[in-house]
């Protein structure tokens, strides 16, 4: 089996896989080395602790702990991870990506899942043996079978649209309400309204929610107080904040931070 090209910090490997399990500095020098990148093969990256937000075409993406994001072969993407992070990443040849999504999506990880990736992970990465066969098989298996975690933010593409949603994402305690956004980027209300959930899937408010409670993850993830969360988020009080993101994620602020 040829040698693929490799990626970022990851060097060109003889099989059909190859695993890492890396620290805060480990994917920081990752992010730094690969940029905003493609490669052939396919790639999992998941988070232990901490958070790791990724961007992939016009989708920003959060991806917390026990949690993971795919991205198929040949699809650009970037990566940047926050607070005490640790994680893994997975690179797959595209001839074990068969039946694997062929969008990005974020995944919630088994157990299983997580042991085979350390077990590969402590393997020799310049020779392949034919004994690691049957767990890239499992791996394979299994990734099939995670269930889908929408932890994905669509960005609009209408440039109109796009510059509420970038105002939004860098001042998501802004109190302005949809018509008075319509207004402030030079559409009709009606127009916005039709318009966000066309090109996102999600209505303007449902879009609002959601990048509010994935911005609390990263402000989290950097040990941000619950109290100051909530507030630069815009929220009207902490337990308006608790129940959202109770609602959204099953769990506490303080509980998901552990």
């Amino acid at each position: 089996m040829a040698l693929t090209s490799g990626s970022g910090s990851f060097p060109a490997f003889p099989g059909p896989l190859v695993a890492r399990v890396w620290n805060k500095r480990d994917a920081e020098r990752e992010a730094r080395m690969a940029g905003v990148h493609s490669h052939d093969e396919g790639q999992l990256c998941g988070a232990i602790d901490g958070l790791l937000t990724v961007r992939t075409g016009a989708t920003l993406w959060a991806v917390p702990a026990v949690h993971a994001i795919w991205i198929p072969p040949r699809c650009e993407h970037g990566i940047d991870p926050h607070g005490r992070f640790d994680g893994w990443a997975l690179l797959m040849r595209e001839e074990l990506c068969a039946g694997l999504p062929e969008a990005p999506c974020t995944v919630r990880v088994s157990g299983l899942l997580m042991e085979a990736v350390k077990r590969a992970a402590s393997w020799d990465q310049e020779s392949w043996e034919r004994r690691h066969d049957p767990l890239a098989a499992v791996i394979a298996a299994e990734i099939r079978e995670l269930p889908e975690a929408p932890l994905g933010l669509p960005m609009p593409t209408d440039p109109r649209l796009l510059k509420v949603a970038r105002a939004l994402l860098d001042e998501p305690a802004d109190r302005r309400d949809q018509s008075e956004w319509a207004r402030w980027a030079g559409l009709s209300a009606r127009t916005l309204s039709r318009r966000f959930p066309q090109e996102t899937g999600l209505s303007f408010q449902r879009w609002r929610q959601r990048a509010r409670l994935l911005r609390a993850l990263e402000w989290l993830a950097n040990d941000t107080p619950v109290t100051t969360v909530a507030l630069e988020l815009g929220y009207d009080n902490v337990s308006a904040f608790i129940a959202a993101f109770r609602d959204r994620f099953g769990v506490t602020p303080g509980k998901w931070r552990g």
